[in-house]
């Protein structure tokens, strides 16, 4: 997928993944929702995100919403907390390196 957000291109094509998450619920689920986070060769981060008409991802359509997708560029801070919360230690690690114990 393809974005282009504040004249950035963000292209999961030819960015890195670096971790997935999923809340586990079936993707029939309306409040299913599932992100994976990206690095781009320039160093900034992203997350591609999917889910229901309940999610987060939802969009717009007649008489309701419905289920969809979008690119959210994240700061430094935010791919930190994101990794965090939905990441092992390890995968932190890899990307931002040793932290103190």
């Amino acid at each position: 997928m393809k974005a282009v957000i504040k004249n950035k291109l963000y292209n999961t094509e030819t960015a890195k993944e670096i971790a997935y998450w999923s809340n586990g619920m079936s993707y029939s689920d309306f409040r299913f929702a599932e992100e994976t986070l990206y690095q781009k060769k320039t160093g900034e981060f992203f997350v591609l995100g999917h889910g229901g008409a309940m999610s987060p991802y939802r969009e717009a359509c007649t008489g309701g919403y419905c289920a969809g997708s979008g690119i959210r560029p994240l700061t430094i801070k935010e791919a930190k907390e994101w990794l965090e919360e939905y990441a092992d230690a390890d995968t932190y690690i890899a990307v931002f390196g040793d932290v103190e114990e």
